[in-house]
């Protein structure tokens, strides 16, 4: 399974039938002099300080370093090779085999998302290239959010201009959804339940809501592009638009520097300097008043969501965290539950706090929703 982010490639051998993974790794600051790599089997860890200077090199570097390291891509019975695509658009609503007709769709939607589309097209020409005999699959983070209803996509816009350019919310991190959210009611025993409503909380250096009745999404807080929604890492997550107008006209800002302030210098790291949770708490430790705020104001909006997603699905009966921060960080999942008491949502502090990497609940027994952990685990 590849995975081909703005600057990095994940990677990952999946033997399905078993459920795990005999080798996995990444490539990260992909364009920079100080690239690395990291190649992972059976839990023995290889790292290379090595430049790379775009996906198509980084693709490359993954496949020879399976021939010199193993295991061998040539001995491992792969049949398919699983490449997720971030953009699908409109017209793509699930995983769909790769041939040229495909390949000019995803190139066509590349102004949609302009860092990730072309670094998953570089990704796929390579392998398509190495693997010539084996079926390539694009898997699209948006194909899950594919039937949303028109309340939720629509933006009030003029629809003449919304139409022309392709502007609706399209929700993003979808493998993560859908995987979660079907773990979660499986956990449950709830798993063919028409009725089962569940706010899931990816919450990772992005961070994503979604709104699931009977397995189905009913809303998202990703919109037309990622930027959109919850606090993150480095992103605003919801603005005012007119903050845009204010900073172009008073600021002299670009519009390239608005979009890198927005994705890049905004979010957790904006406001502390540190977009790792971990260091935001190292700060709260030693008092600085700056990272408490940012901490209140992530939660804020968190709570928001759920409370909002509460609303849509006229009620909530599981409430599940994943990813880095959802599945880590035990302070962020106590003070959201804090403020949802008044909807059933409680912790229990012993079982939030007790480590561990199966999927969880962490409410006490009998309490109306219950609250889980759910690891993700988007190339399965």
């Amino acid at each position: 399974m590849i995975n081909a982010g703005s600057s990095s490639l994940k990677y990952e051998l999946v033997d399905v039938d078993a459920g795990r993974s005999p080798a996995s790794g990444q490539v990260e600051r992909i364009g920079d002099h100080d690239g690395q790599v990291t190649h992972e089997i059976d839990g023995h860890t290889t790292t290379r300080c090595v430049p790379v200077a775009d996906h198509r090199e980084a693709m490359t570097l993954v496949i020879d370093l399976f021939a010199e390291l193993g295991p061998s891509l040539v001995d491992a019975g792969i049949v398919a090779v699983g490449h997720r695509v971030v953009m699908g658009g409109t017209e793509i609503d699930g995983p769909v085999v790769v041939d040229d007709e495909l390949l000019a769709t995803i190139e066509r939607l590349s102004p949609l998302a302009p860092l990730h589309n072309p670094a998953n097209l570089e990704a796929i020409g390579v392998a398509r290239n190495r693997f010539p005999d084996l079926p390539h699959v694009a898997v699209f983070d948006t194909a899950f959010f594919h039937g949303l209803p028109p309340a939720a996509i629509t933006y009030a816009i003029d629809r003449d201009i919304a139409k022309k350019y392709g502007i609706r919310r399209y929700g993003f991190h979808g493998t993560s959804h859908e995987y979660v959210s079907a773990t979660g009611a499986h956990f449950l025993g709830q798993a063919m339940d028409p009725s089962l409503r569940q706010v899931v909380l990816h919450l990772g250096n992005g961070a994503s809501a979604s709104a699931v009745v009977g397995g189905q999404p009913l809303d998202t807080s990703m919109g037309m592009t990622p930027l959109e929604g919850l606090v993150m890492g480095t992103r605003t997550g919801d603005i005012d638009p007119a903050v845009i107008l204010h900073l172009s006209r008073n600021a002299g800002m670009s519009t390239d520097e608005i979009d890198e302030l927005f994705n890049h210098r905004s979010g957790m790291v904006g406001l502390t300097g540190e977009k790792d949770m971990r260091e935001v708490h190292r700060l709260i430790a030693e008092g600085d008043a700056q990272a408490c705020l940012a901490l209140d104001v992530y939660v804020h909006r968190l709570r928001k969501y759920v409370g909002a997603y509460a609303a849509v699905m006229g009620g909530i009966d599981v409430l599940t965290f994943t990813a880095g921060v959802g599945e880590n960080d035990a302070v962020v999942r106590s003070e959201v539950a804090a403020g949802l008491a008044f909807l059933g949502i409680t912790v229990d502090p012993d079982l939030n706090t007790a480590p561990s990497r199966e999927t969880r609940a962490i409410s006490p027994e009998g309490f109306p929703v219950a609250v889980l952990v759910v690891p993700t685990d988007e190339e399965l």
